[in-house]
């Protein structure tokens, strides 16, 4: 686990409402959209797909805004479909995480045992940052996992 600072970058943006169940409805197929839409406009992605999430809290129930965001070179481009935004810095602590994404849950109660055996206190909003996504074998995928912490 390291504490870092991202900085800011422009991304094409899908935003929506939803709770931890129904993540699943979302998961590829934006991805891929979002991949042809830059393509279409002939932006350069500077980075891979991560899914940020606001105002999380591990509750089935909650309901959170998820942002699906692809990093692009670009600024102020018109898309359809997805939005532009700059993606403002994030103070976190960040974990590696390989295997199926089911596991996810595991490597978030490590970072936040470490979080808070180390003093410092976690914000409700994450990332997840899709390294390598590999839809037939899961065991290939990584993830890079950043909770907020103030």
């Amino acid at each position: 686990m390291t504490i870092k600072n991202t900085p800011p970058f422009n991304a094409l943006v899908f935003k929506t409402q939803c709770t931890l169940p129904q993540l699943g409805a979302h998961v590829g197929h934006v991805a891929k959209d979002m991949y042809q839409e830059a393509a279409r406009i002939g932006v350069m992605p500077t980075g891979p797909i991560q899914w940020n999430y606001y105002g999380i809290d591990g509750k089935p129930e909650t309901v959170f805004t998820l942002e699906i965001v692809l990093p692009i070179q670009e600024k102020d481009v018109v898309t359809e479909g997805f939005e532009w935004k700059q993606i403002p810095s994030f103070k976190c602590v960040s974990i590696m995480h390989e295997g199926p994404w089911a596991n996810l849950p595991q490597t978030y109660q490590k970072a936040i045992g470490e979080l808070y055996a180390n003093g410092l206190s976690m914000t409700k909003d994450c990332r997840e940052i899709y390294i390598n996504m590999d839809f037939e074998n899961q065991e290939n995928n990584v993830t890079q996992v950043q909770i907020g912490i103030n």
